[in-house]
């Protein structure tokens, strides 16, 4: 079996979903929605919207978890994400956060007319290094780099630039089919 290239699972920066940083929160909503429709059938939904620098370069992601979170202004004023992601919270912590905090208290209706009044760059994730890998790395890199990290997606380089995205997704289905075709 020849060796399968991170490159070869990729989703070109063409295809995925990307906005400018100085661009809404809504306006993000607007073009993950539209690359959903453009995607092929046989593909995973994305998960994130790319965000582009004045240049064009890939400066930060915006999951759908940062998007959720960027409604409810309040979790900036208690908790600094980035260093306690990986604490395992009870859920009885969790709903006291919501009460003792006024978590969600709005209607979401009012939380998500805010998408339209949050920048991009003001909620976005900057990826770490360890979220870029060569485009001719090898699949198991990918597959190694996705573990270690916890990460949903790898962006892909060629040259130091942005090109594409390596999606969990999408390694977990080449998985299943490499399995498939072993078995007896």
């Amino acid at each position: 079996m020849k060796s399968i290239k991170v490159k070869d699972l990729m989703v070109s920066l063409a295809d995925y979903a990307a906005v400018s940083q100085e661009a809404t929160l809504y306006e993000a909503v607007l073009a993950l929605d539209e690359a959903q429709k453009r995607l092929h059938r046989d593909r995973h939904p994305h998960r994130a919207v790319l965000v582009l620098d004045a240049e064009g370069h890939v400066v930060g992601k915006l999951s759908q978890w940062d998007f959720i979170r960027a409604l409810e202004p309040r979790y900036n004023e208690i908790v600094d994400f980035s260093s306690v992601m990986r604490f395992g919270w009870s859920t009885q912590f969790i709903r006291s956060m919501v009460e003792d905090q006024g978590l969600w208290q709005k209607p979401l209706d009012n939380l998500c007319q805010r998408a339209s009044r949050i920048k991009v760059k003001n909620v976005m994730y900057t990826p770490a290094e360890g979220e870029y890998v060569q485009e001719d790395a090898t699949l198991d890199e990918g597959i190694h780099q996705l573990v270690i990290g916890h990460h949903q997606s790898l962006l892909i380089t060629r040259d130091s630039r942005v090109v594409g995205v390596l999606r969990l997704s999408d390694v977990f289905a080449q998985i299943c089919e490499i399995m498939r075709s072993s078995q007896p």
